[in-house]
């Protein structure tokens, strides 16, 4: 069902996102839709959720993030029941219903920061199924060498430990119990690995399947999660089936 969408979710454009975990969608959002995105951006910085916080740059500039505020909720509501966003994911899948699940922007600015490292959003997220997704959004031109990137094919497994952001080690697991084998050094070695990037403009949008990859060294993003019907509630996104006392398929 997409209704409001300027750029159409062909068949192929379905099945690259279905294989590879991620699409870039040139031109996906009008500019009353970026204009509405921005401004409740800004409305997430002026006013700090629990979940925000300040992560490690390894430089001079500023690595700040925020997640899943209670009291974003009305101010995004808008920006994700009347615009044309929704409608992409629903395109990705081939689906009737999307659910919103949390707004999360990222800031870097002020001089140099790390690359954010290499990891799967999986293990963060209390989800577990085969129609999550992630749309990111630029509101500033970015350019290929600052551009976030991929592992193709990597939302379908294996799953690996989250990164804890160590500044000192980007593999360091964020749990470490064992239950998940640690992040392969990516960075370290990355011929192997069918990495895609592209340099985007405002206004484009990446789609990502929860698959493994990189942020950008800078310019402020948007990103939104996204889950259909096939998901369950999962503890921390490791067990596969519904956590108890937590109900199943949303």
């Amino acid at each position: 069902m997409v209704r409001h969408a300027r750029v159409s979710i062909d068949a192929e454009t379905r099945a690259r996102f279905c294989r590879d975990g991620v699409v870039h969608l040139p031109s996906a959002l009008s500019k009353t839709t970026l204009n509405m995105a921005r401004d409740a951006y800004e409305w997430s910085l002026a006013n700090p959720g629990p979940g925000a916080s300040e992560l490690p740059s390894n430089g001079t500039g500023w690595f700040y993030q925020d997640l899943a505020n209670p009291s974003a909720l009305p101010r995004y509501r808008p920006l994700v029941c009347d615009t044309e966003i929704g409608d992409l994911v629903a395109g990705l899948w081939g689906a009737a219903d999307v659910w919103f699940m949390y707004e999360q922007v990222f800031v870097k600015s002020g001089g140099a920061t790390r690359r954010t490292p290499w990891h799967q959003d999986s293990p963060y997220l209390p989800v577990r199924g085969s129609r999550l997704a992630v749309m990111w959004m630029s509101f500033e031109a970015v350019a290929m060498d600052h551009a976030l990137e991929f592992v193709r094919g990597s939302h379908r497994g294996p799953l690996y430990d989250g990164s804890r952001f160590d500044p000192a080690d980007d593999t360091a697991p964020l749990y470490g119990d064992g239950t998940l084998p640690r992040l392969p050094d990516i960075e370290a070695e990355r011929q192997p690995w069918p990495i895609a990037a592209w340099a985007t403009a405002p206004g484009q949008r990446r789609g990502g399947a929860a698959a493994r990859g990189r942020g950008p060294r800078r310019a402020p993003v948007d990103p939104h999660a996204w889950v259909g019907r096939r998901c369950r509630v999962s503890r921390s996104g490791v067990s596969e089936g519904p956590a108890p006392g937590r109900g199943g398929r949303l």
